[in-house]
């Protein structure tokens, strides 16, 4: 679940914040593919251009001079580029390239909306590194950054100057202190709000929240029983409405724990969806799986549901062990890539011990993914609601189709 948002840290922004700008119109509603031969998904990398790139490379599709190789595969990135990590801007510029060169190949590069991209957008700085500052300083970051502050407290001693006189004797110290150079130029790079230019939203602005593709529906968080029945062109509208905020009672889906960028039911999280809503949501969108990043496995791609819902946030980024993997779908046969090869996905659950075993065998001096691996056979499948009982109202007869799960309403 998001945490939550200050209100004062509002408060402050607001008084940071120099002038508001309209924003670009909006891209395609470009979600449905079918008919394709090959696809690859890759999880969170959170700045680490060194899993990134061997995660690329490991699945075929760039190569040893980080150029497109995949011809016509689509690659699905679901999102969390952003935070934890130095490179975000690197990568984030590559897969600029790279959505140019798969297209000319005709391949194509599908950017999806993490709940850490979205953070960068609205201000929630909590999980921007050094590094990932230091990206945007220039031989003028000093200077500027000075400058920036000298204005911003000219405009409150102006404006309110009760609350100038409040200020600590040490304020403009402890600031620069917690604003680094790269600071100034990184929020000009995210926010529109910021600057109608801004590069980081002109890429962002591009991806989707969710996509589908042949009989796969690839989304950051996952989609609770009450998202299901929205299209997915709708979310993606109403993330793009919201990553224009400028106060935190306008950030509707991008924060709400139930929604696509931070639910986590469909990977053990809390509220789980039962097997039932899985169903009902698989139906709705006419597919059978759904994959999500969001939810570290802490190595593997790992298959809930019976095989119907993947987990392929495998900790890439360093800061959550730099494991590489990756979801491969070869028509309608879906496979784990690793760096020592790829192991078929079970279809149904009698057949996922059999997996662990096989990923395992991949990495036979790694303890480590042993015993995250039996981690994860130890965690018990969702029970299916119980039938009513006979003598019930809503009892079915062995004839009928079970009940139907709504759902529900979607936001």
């Amino acid at each position: 679940m998001p945490a939550r948002w200050p209100d004062r840290a509002w408060t402050v922004l607001a008084l940071l914040w120099l002038a508001a700008a309209s924003l670009p119109a909006l891209g395609g509603d470009d979600h449905h593919f079918d008919g394709i031969e090959r696809v690859v998904a890759i999880g969170d990398v959170h700045g680490d251009w060194n899993g990134y790139i061997a995660t690329l490379r490991a699945a075929g599709l760039v190569d040893d001079r980080e150029r497109w190789s995949g011809g016509e595969t689509h690659l699905v990135q679901t999102g969390d580029i952003a935070d934890r990590g130095p490179d975000t801007r690197r990568i984030v510029e590559h897969m600029q390239r790279l959505t140019r060169q798969a297209r000319r190949a005709g391949g194509r590069v599908h950017q999806l909306i993490g709940n850490h991209e979205a953070m960068n957008v609205y201000g929630d700085l909590r999980y921007v590194t050094d590094g990932e500052f230091a990206a945007w300083a220039t031989r003028s970051s000093s200077r500027l950054r000075q400058r920036y502050l000298d204005e911003v407290l000219a405009r409150m001693e102006r404006d309110d100057p009760e609350a100038h006189a409040a200020l600590p004797e040490d304020f403009r110290e402890r600031w620069l202190a917690e604003h680094p150079e790269g600071w100034l130029e990184h929020r000009y790079a995210w926010s529109p709000v910021w600057n109608d230019d801004a590069e980081m939203w002109e890429w962002l602005r591009d991806a989707r929240v969710a996509v589908r593709i042949n009989d796969v529906l690839f989304v950051h968080g996952g989609i609770s029983p009450d998202y299901c029945g929205g299209a997915l062109a709708s979310w993606t509208q109403r993330a793009r409405e919201a990553l224009t905020a400028t106060g935190p009672d306008e950030l509707g889906i991008l924060v709400d724990p139930l929604g696509p960028l931070w639910y986590r039911g469909l990977s053990g999280g809390e509220p789980e969806a039962a097997p039932a809503a899985v169903a009902a949501i698989l139906e709705h969108y006419g597919i059978d799986h759904i994959a999500v990043g969001h939810t570290p496995t802490g190595g593997p791609v790992w298959p809930r549901y019976g095989g119907r819902v993947v987990q392929i946030d495998t900790g890439i980024g360093a800061a959550y062990g730099g494991r590489v993997g990756y979801l491969e779908a070869i028509g309608d046969v879906l496979y784990a890539g690793y760096l020592a090869g790829r192991v078929r996905l079970p279809e149904q659950a009698s057949e996922i011990p059999d997996y662990a075993r096989a990923v395992a065998e991949l990495h036979p001096e790694d303890a480590q993914m042993r015993e995250r691996l039996a981690a994860l056979l130890a965690e018990p499948e969702p029970a299916p609601e119980p039938a009513p009982p006979a003598d019930t109202p809503d009892a079915v007869s062995s004839e009928a189709p079970p009940a139907a799960v709504s759902c529900g309403r979607p936001r």
